[in-house]
């Protein structure tokens, strides 16, 4: 059985959706392949979050990652919101589910670090919720 494709949708793709990209190919790859993008690109990743997601987990996003858009990515069985102020944009699917996370970016690191942390949690929380599938 191929593994389900989860896209992680944010307007700009720059900061929390790279994050759980991030977080999932990192928590998850032999559960499920994962994707992040939105309906704007931006020229690189948001600064703090890589400098953060290097420090807490060793990750370098800014290694195999960068801003697409929703069409440069493969249709996904799971898509998931993560939390749009404005209006989710439409991906060709309804939204399985939303994640409500606040945008950190302008923030200071603590606010980052909260939301990697809630990341993390839900990433996980789906990773046990498809190995039950």
């Amino acid at each position: 059985m191929s593994k389900k494709k989860v896209a992680f949708i944010c307007i700009h793709n720059s900061c929390r959706s790279q994050i759980a990209e991030a977080l999932a190919k990192h928590f998850a790859p032999d559960i499920f392949e994962s994707y992040s993008a939105g309906t704007v690109k931006k020229p690189y990743i948001n600064q703090s979050a890589v400098r953060l997601m290097k420090q807490i987990y060793g990750i370098d996003m800014e290694k195999d990652q960068y801003s697409k858009l929703i069409a440069d990515i493969p249709m996904p069985d799971i898509a998931i919101s993560m939390g749009c102020d404005v209006g989710c944009p439409y991906i060709g699917k309804a939204f399985d589910d939303n994640w409500g996370l606040l945008d950190p970016t302008g923030q200071d690191d603590e606010v980052f670090k909260s939301v990697i942390t809630q990341i993390e949690k839900n990433v996980l929380q789906l990773k046990e919720t498809l190995i039950k599938v």
